[in-house]
């Protein structure tokens, strides 16, 4: 499995793991179509655009800075 791969599977797994009440976050009284952290959620907790996490996800992007990384799977926890 390539780098690309494992990046997109790791992020999208633990999106889905975390809950928003375990991420400190409201749940709207109409709930929420996702059961997980919603893509924008992450990239605001790790410090990214939505863009960039969507693409780092999708793994759309071919490097990913280390800082960012680290940000990034430290907000997926």
């Amino acid at each position: 499995m390539d780098q690309r791969r494992q990046i997109q599977e790791f992020l999208s797994s633990r999106r889905a793991r975390i809950t928003p009440q375990q991420a400190g976050l409201s749940v709207p009284l109409r709930g929420r179509r996702v059961p997980g952290l919603r893509r924008e959620e992450v990239a605001t907790f790790a410090g990214l655009s939505v863009d960039y996490y969507i693409r780092l996800e999708r793994g759309k992007l071919a490097v990913a800075k280390c800082a960012e990384r680290h940000r990034t799977c430290a907000a997926a926890r």
